[in-house]
């Protein structure tokens, strides 16, 4: 009988990492982090962030597809949704005859085309536990690529409806990974979740466990957050336990203090000690996020540039936060990939603010004149030869040869 579910690949690392390396390592950004991240082209001084691009996660996800790929030649490959976050690698898994299966408007899938015979690769922020269970029945070859970070959090989320808590989940209702990671409750009869997108929604949760005067009737806080809590929440009764957790990809100073004011509100509400048995608190921003956003607050401590490129895609849940964070610093612009930098005109497409479907702007006239430091880091799914790309754009429009100085 055919196995049917992988998750630790299928042995064939190296016979698609060439391949990989050929696709997505730049020796341009690779000479510049051997120099201590730092390297001078003529008049602009180039500072990589210490940490950028492809995490271990990502790494591990796009090697998994294309060992699929080398695995099955023969067979058709789906994945459900994107792979991770980025244009250019989803179109290159895209070339290589592997489709996507596209959510719908609520945000489900249709697994209604596949056969037993597909195989079918789960993305780096998996799917809920409902979407696992269709696939399931299908009977096709599943290949998993959830990120290990990801697993840790749902862990921690299943522990807290097992026990009675509500997860209130600091992430966007529509992402992925937030999907998947709230319907981990669904593994309990009585779990619960609440997802909040930044701190002032986590302020209305606050006041109604705090019982301020100022908070929502009970009807419009259902109203607020129908599409982002469990069917059938009720905030008298779900926000007595709670238990904090997040996407692995969202800001982490800004996920511990939505978890200090919940459980401040709590002590507030009803007492310090009912917050200390009623309240949980664990860290689940991932690794890899937490070191690229230290490695932002390094290179600003330095001293900011003046300018700062950030490169990834836009639906980037953790290259957005990057460029939020640089944009606390200095003049920051957010492009997908080095083709937004024109070479006719000069001008660059970013996405100039944090959140949802922002359109794109065009700057004119945005390199410094004269001689200036330009700052660049990459979100975890950007890979290196697309930030070698961006660079050499930039070199070109201030027509600079490549000649780098330590």
């Amino acid at each position: 009988m055919e196995e049917t579910y992988f998750r630790k690949g299928f042995g064939l690392k190296s016979q698609v990492q060439p391949l990989i390396d050929l696709e997505y390592h730049s020796a341009l950004v690779q000479d510049i982090r051997s120099q201590d991240h730092k390297a001078v082209f003529g008049d602009v001084t180039v500072r990589l962030a210490k940490e950028f691009g492809f995490c271990y996660g990502v790494d591990r996800a796009i090697d998994y597809a294309y060992e699929t790929r080398h695995k099955f030649p023969e067979r058709r490959i789906r994945l459900v949704g994107e792979i991770i976050h980025n244009p250019h690698v989803n179109q290159r898994i895209r070339d290589m005859g592997m489709d996507f299966i596209r959510p719908g408007d609520g945000g489900g899938f249709d697994f209604s085309e596949l056969a037993e015979t597909d195989v079918v690769i789960l993305p780096a922020f998996g799917v809920t536990v409902q979407d696992l269970t269709e696939l399931r029945k299908v009977g096709c070859v599943l290949v998993d690529t959830t990120c290990g970070s990801v697993l840790l959090v749902w862990k921690r989320v299943a522990s807290y409806a097992q026990d009675g808590f509500t997860a209130v989940i600091h992430g966007k209702h529509y992402h992925e990974e937030s999907r998947a990671t709230a319907s981990q409750v669904s593994r309990y009869e009585r779990g619960r979740y609440l997802i909040v997108r930044n701190m002032e929604e986590a302020e209305l949760i606050c006041d109604y466990i705090a019982g301020r005067k100022n908070r929502l009737s009970r009807d419009a806080f259902m109203k607020h957050f129908a599409a982002k809590a469990t069917s059938g929440f009720d905030p008298d009764l779900d926000l007595r336990m709670i238990g904090v957790a997040n996407q692995t990809t969202m800001l982490a100073t800004e996920s511990l203090a939505i978890g200090a004011k919940i459980r401040d509100a709590m002590a507030e509400g009803s007492g310090e000690e009912y917050a200390e048995g009623n309240f949980r608190s664990f860290g689940t921003i991932c690794s890899a996020t937490q070191e690229r956003q230290d490695a932002i607050t390094e290179m600003m401590d330095e001293g900011p540039p003046a300018a700062m490129i950030v490169i990834g895609g836009y639906n980037s849940s953790n290259t957005d936060h990057l460029a939020h964070l640089c944009r606390r610093f200095t003049t920051t612009y957010h492009i997908e990939d080095a083709a937004c930098i024109d070479l006719e005109d000069g001008t660059i497409r970013h996405k100039p603010d944090v959140g949802g479907d922002t359109p794109e702007e065009v700057a004119t006239d945005w390199l410094p004149r004269g001689p200036f430091d330009l700052g660049m880091t990459a979100g975890a799914s950007t890979p290196n030869n697309k930030i070698g790309e961006t660079l050499l754009r930039v070199l070109e429009i201030r027509g600079v040869a490549l000649e780098p100085t330590g």
